[in-house]
């Protein structure tokens, strides 16, 4: 790549960033009200992940998980969650 090329592919690079810093600020706005449906705040916190990670793979290209990684932690996280709030709500009966 020529000087020109290396330039060009630099300001791609940061507008995306700048992009997705936009689009994770929006996210995060609307995670912060309270009236959202479960349905709408859980795919928020979806591609709220999924936008920091594109972030990441943008700034440290080779470094990151891929979409599948992610998708099986963030499937164990919850997973785990659910598991922890059925436990809590089960004690909570019991008391």
């Amino acid at each position: 790549m020529n000087s020109d090329e290396l330039n060009a592919a630099e300001s791609e690079r940061q507008t995306m960033l700048i992009q997705l810093q936009a689009a994770e600020a929006a996210l995060r706005s609307n995670l912060h009200r309270r009236r959202v449906d479960v349905t709408a705040r859980a795919h928020m916190e979806r591609a709220l992940a999924h936008v920091r990670e594109a972030s990441a793979a943008i700034r440290e290209a080779g470094c990151v998980r891929s979409v599948d990684q992610l998708v099986s932690e963030l499937q164990e996280v919850e997973h785990f969650h659910s598991r922890y709030a059925r436990q809590r709500h089960s004690s909570v009966k019991h008391v």
